[in-house]
């Protein structure tokens, strides 16, 4: 598991530092000395915040893949240490997003002098005779200092700096992709008679899930006289146009298998879901993808839980809880035992009925 501080001490020192030395003239605003180094500290908290919501989600819309968002993704930060697939895609497009979200939301709550309110269109009629007004955020804000911090790092002339910074384009297009309009009437006694509307940031989730969409529809490419350009493989066909899309160079590995060296831990040992009425059709197929398309099968495992439970307040001041326990069962993915071994077992087995009667 990511933690907080790891997180953030990494992502701050990788970013800041790594931009400051391989390009002093990147952008004098986020020079790490200079009347401005303040206000560059002052962002890249911001942006330290936006890298651990983003792995926050990516974790959770990989939760129940054979790649499930790995601590190493954090790699991404450093020389290109992970292969340019699919996987590594994603993570570039959803930090970006993330670092953009963070940013525009603190602009809004006022943590910056630099920014506020979005009225570029205020005052402007719509076409269904709304006007718009009130406090749109500031995605532009965000979108430049985003482009300023995760390109930052990415100012190489080679595919794998030009496949990061599309995919990082990617993510902070599904920002503005999935901006949401919110409206307030106008009126004598609760009537509409006027509306005024503006524009707000979605929750999180809805930009992972735009992505998880994103990276299933992933284009491979080609890089050609310094240029992204469509691969000859099927992906490419069935998706054409690169802009909007997120694109990778190659092809991802078994992760099925651990290979810490591409990014993967395997599915050996990884928690899956049967049944349940909660769950939906992918995470109830959890088992049949890590486990038995891997060559494992999933084992039945129960334990006993211990927690607080029903809880009583006493005057004047505590809370008094009882202790429940209940039984808890779960499916981990586990190695196939040989022919031999089941032969033994089912033996050992009649033999002790036997020794019985």
């Amino acid at each position: 598991m990511f933690t907080r501080v790891l997180w953030s001490m990494s992502l701050l020192l990788a970013v800041l530092f790594r931009t400051a030395e391989s390009n002093g003239t990147l952008q004098s605003n986020f020079l790490i000395t200079g009347p401005k180094a303040s206000q560059t500290y002052e962002y890249a908290s911001s942006v330290a915040a936006g890298a651990q919501t983003a792995m926050e989600e990516c974790k959770y819309q990989f939760s129940w893949d054979r790649w499930n968002c790995t601590d190493n993704a954090l790699s991404m930060f450093k020389p290109n240490t992970l292969p340019a697939n699919r996987e590594t895609s994603f993570v570039h497009a959803i930090s970006a997003a993330g670092v953009m979200y963070v940013l525009t939301r603190n602009c809004s709550k006022g943590a910056f002098e630099q920014c506020g309110c979005d009225l570029t269109n205020n005052g402007k009629k719509a076409e269904g005779g709304w006007t718009w007004g009130g406090c749109s955020d500031d995605i532009a804000f965000g979108e430049e200092i985003s482009e300023m911090y995760t390109d930052g790092v990415e100012n190489g002339q080679d595919a794998r700096a030009a496949m990061n910074r599309h995919n990082n384009d990617v993510g902070r297009e599904a920002v503005r992709q999935t901006m949401k309009r919110v409206c307030k009437c106008h009126g004598v006694s609760g009537s509409c008679t006027t509306k005024t509307c503006w524009l707000q940031l979605a929750d999180f989730r809805a930009i992972g899930v735009f992505l998880k969409k994103k990276y299933k529809k992933a284009d491979k490419v080609d890089y050609v006289r310094g240029q992204l350009t469509e691969n000859n493989s099927a992906s490419s066909k069935r998706n054409p146009g690169l802009k909007k899309d997120m694109v990778f160079l190659e092809d991802s590995p078994d992760y099925c298998r651990e290979n810490l060296t591409v990014g993967s831990r395997g599915t050996l040992g990884r928690e899956c879901i049967r049944g349940g009425k909660t769950t939906d059709k992918y995470e109830k197929k959890s088992c049949k993808r890590l486990c038995k398309d891997c060559g494992y099968v999933p084992k039945r495992i129960t334990t006993e839980v211990t927690s607080s439970c029903n809880c009583k307040f006493h005057w004047c001041c505590s809370v008094k809880c009882s202790q429940c326990t209940k039984t808890v069962t779960k499916y981990i993915c586990v190695q196939r035992e040989s022919k031999n071994r089941r032969k033994n077992v089912r033996k050992k087995s009649k033999q002790r009925r036997r020794n019985k009667i």
